[in-house]
């Protein structure tokens, strides 16, 4: 076994995990018998990813103070936590304040982040995020110098923020970004920016195009129709743009695509084919009764019609799925842990990872106080799972109301010994690890960590994990 572990370790099995590159998705059929298949996001060993984490922002400081409010401490505790991604929210308007003047200020702090996430090996999705287009308007995203309104009115609504998509001026925006050909350029040229600088990190896994993307409706038009015309006229074209740019730079990190915000009442998008086999749809899980204040409706059937929508696009395409926001404002209300548990066991089931929002230390949004606790019912995120399975994945559940996870697959049929990474997050009482088939496990721990798999080529493997007893007692590996 000594000698395994060094050969392990030697081969770079342990590595942070941040460092894992894609490998080309197949465009062939799923082998699933289910239609809906969707496959799932793969590293450069082809091991099954799963991505489990939260968005990681600073959207108050800009300047010479942009992202300053992100610090070490977010990577170390999001990883202490069993989490190993972070959707890390980057502005235009900072990288880019003056037309073709790129901030270096800005590139260094991204950087020194992105080193943070690699030392607490986090995978980091760099998104490219808008609220209400920009600055223009109040909020942060798309450059002043990018935004062309025809002289079309725009009404703040600081009560309703959202409802500002919908003023004349911001949808005009929209359009001119999507339909003027320097401002197309302008974009590209932003992302070229960020992949030739970043597409070598190890910690980067991704790049999300854009937040949220809206656009302009047309009389007569119902937000559904609008939503589903604005992917497909606009929204799909400009993906595969952009895709084109990045791949000049950086031929190998996976792109992102979202569709309008509009697919989280569980409307079916109408998103084209994005002509790159590297892409994971990321759409965004909110409901707007929700935001709005309004309790969870077990009964409305929400969850259900949104995960049948969802999947709906990446089965036919053969893309990954990975949602990149989610998580209601007021989490205590009544219904909320019910939310909570079926809302991520309806994730578990389709995608191959999630980013909640968002990890910060207060109230609002933020998944933890100020001391870094869970706030009411968020720490039902934080369940056991298989950051990396090195082989065919045959079931992956867990049942909350047992606190069990169970993970099945055939490993690898390759030489040497393959390895899949287990996460457990802390839990006062520890875990036991149990596993049958020719495989051992190394490194658990009683109270949480990453231990990991190894498994003779080609062996069935199931592990079992479960909270231990009132004692603490863990079974040893």
């Amino acid at each position: 076994m000594a000698v395994v572990v060094a050969s392990v370790l030697a081969a770079g099995a342990l590595a942070p995990a941040a460092s894992a590159r894609p490998a080309p998705v197949s465009s062939s059929p799923s082998s699933s018998s289910y239609e809906r298949a969707v496959p799932p996001l793969t590293d450069d060993r082809g091991r099954t990813l799963t991505l489990r984490g939260w968005n990681v922002e600073d959207k108050a400081n800009r300047g010479e103070d942009a992202l300053s409010a992100i610090t070490e401490r977010h990577f170390r505790d999001l990883r202490a936590g069993g989490f190993n991604f972070a959707r890390l929210l980057v502005f235009w308007d900072d990288l880019e304040p003056r037309r073709g003047q790129y901030s270096a200020r800005y590139l260094h702090t991204i950087e020194r982040i992105l080193d943070w996430a690699r030392k607490h090996r986090v995978h980091v999705l760099i998104d490219a995020h808008q609220d209400v287009f920009g600055p223009a308007f109040g909020h942060r995203g798309i450059p002043e110098w990018a935004t062309r309104t025809d002289g079309l009115p725009f009404t703040p609504n600081p009560d309703d923020w959202f409802s500002e998509y919908f003023q004349p001026a911001v949808q005009r925006a929209f359009t001119h970004l999507y339909e003027d050909p320097d401002l197309r350029r302008a974009q590209a040229a932003m992302w070229q920016v960020l992949a030739d600088r970043f597409g070598r990190h190890p910690a980067v896994i991704g790049y999300d195009l854009i937040n949220e993307p809206m656009g302009e409706l047309r009389e007569g038009e119902d937000l559904a129709t609008a939503a589903r015309r604005i992917e497909a006229e606009h929204l799909t074209p400009m993906y595969n743009r952009l895709a084109r740019a990045v791949r000049t730079k950086d031929r190998d990190t996976w792109i992102f695509v979202e569709p309008t915000p509009i697919v989280g009442e569980g409307v079916p998008t109408g998103l084209g084919r994005i002509k790159d086999d590297r892409t994971v749809y990321a759409p965004h899980f909110y409901n707007t009764a929700m935001e709005a204040g309004a309790d969870y409706d077990p009964g409305a059937g929400w969850i259900e019609a949104y995960e049948a929508a969802v999947t709906a696009y990446p089965a036919r395409h053969r893309m990954p799925v990975v949602v990149g926001e989610w998580g209601p404002l007021n989490n205590a209300l009544p219904n909320m842990s019910r939310f909570y548990r079926e809302a991520v066991a309806s994730l578990n089931r389709y995608s191959s990872g999630w980013a909640g929002y968002v990890w910060c230390y207060g109230g609002g949004y933020c998944a933890v106080d100020e001391r870094g606790r869970f706030r009411t019912n968020k720490e039902q995120t934080a369940t056991p799972y298989a950051p990396a399975v090195a082989g065919t994945v045959r079931s992956d559940t867990y049942d909350a109301g047992t606190r069990t996870y169970r993970l099945a697959y055939r490993a690898a049929a390759r030489p040497g010994v393959t390895v899949t990474e287990l996460s457990l997050p802390p839990t006062p009482r520890g875990w036991r690890v149990t596993v049958t088939g020719r495989a051992h496990v190394l490194g658990a721990s009683s109270r949480g960590g990453w231990p990991v798999v190894l498994a003779w080529p080609g062996s069935e493997v199931v592990v079992t994990v479960r909270e231990a007893g009132p004692h603490g007692r863990t079974d040893r590996p």
